[in-house]
């Protein structure tokens, strides 16, 4: 498609989206957006790093990897 049809399209679809008239139920989208939020975390919730430190257990060095050993052999 040449640059001017793609430039026509664009063109059709920015009026469109400009002077279409749309009917927003403000109060609808407020229940849908507070129901969302009560019933799941927050995505910024910190996790529990002691309880993550406890489940995985801490690696302090690379040395308990064995990856010392491997890069003087090499």
């Amino acid at each position: 498609m040449g640059r001017g049809r793609q430039k026509a399209k664009q063109t059709k679809v920015a009026r469109d989206l400009k002077y279409r008239t749309i009917d927003t139920d403000f109060a609808s989208l407020e229940r849908e957006l507070q129901s969302q939020s009560a019933s799941s975390p927050s995505r910024f919730d910190e996790p529990d790093y002691d309880a993550l430190a406890e489940q995985y257990g801490a690696i302090d060095d690379d040395d308990d990897l064995g990856y010392e050993d491997e890069r003087r052999s090499s």
